[in-house]
């Protein structure tokens, strides 16, 4: 699993969308309760926001196939039970099996672009609860940035709110991950 074929992947990706939806269809999924009742679960979202840094480096998770390789990695890893990420990442993992009996939560607010003026007002832009229905991903998350001092804040709070209704009409776990900032993003 190490060894991807990205150029394999793209031409999947390219000349048959089709092996996306039968991929999920076909992923044998396991229960959110296995184990301990704990779940160790990798965050591959941050790129989607624009938050590329790790440590002092600013561009550690720019390249998109050393990320993704580095997400399969983790997967395979005794302990790790799933992911967290965005669509594109979670439609590359599903084609390369690396979800099988993994826990797959789809990431659904990444539109505050880290260092943007529109930070806070962070839009939901990658998954909607129709496609974490479709796709049979586990449960769904959204980031929910709070800072009293930005308006976008408000934005935010009302699409989280959204959602959450939204999810409880379909009947899907989902995370609210609340953040207060008392500037920018300070984490992130």
């Amino acid at each position: 699993m190490n060894d991807i074929d990205f150029h394999a992947l793209r031409a999947t990706r390219a000349e048959n969308p089709g092996a996306i939806a039968h991929a999920f269809a076909t992923r044998r999924r396991r229960s959110l309760t296995d184990g301990d009742g704990r779940l160790m679960i990798v965050a591959a979202d941050h790129p989607a926001r624009g938050a590329l840094g790790v440590g002092g480096d600013l561009g550690a998770m720019s390249n998109r196939e050393n990320r993704l390789s580095a997400v399969v990695r983790a997967l395979a890893r005794p302990g790790v039970e799933g992911v967290l990420a965005t669509p594109d990442i979670i439609d590359d993992l599903v084609l390369l099996g690396a979800l099988d009996e993994k826990i797959v939560v789809g990431s659904m607010n990444r539109g505050g672009l880290s260092g943007a003026s529109f930070e806070m007002d962070d839009r939901f832009g990658a998954y909607d609860i129709p496609a974490i229905v479709r796709d049979k991903l586990d449960f769904a998350r959204t980031f929910t940035g709070i800072n009293l001092s930005d308006a976008g804040t408000a934005n935010t709070l009302e699409a989280t709110a959204r959602a959450v209704t939204a999810a409880a009409q379909a009947q899907v776990p989902i995370m609210v991950e609340p953040f207060r900032s008392m500037a920018k993003w300070a984490m992130f």
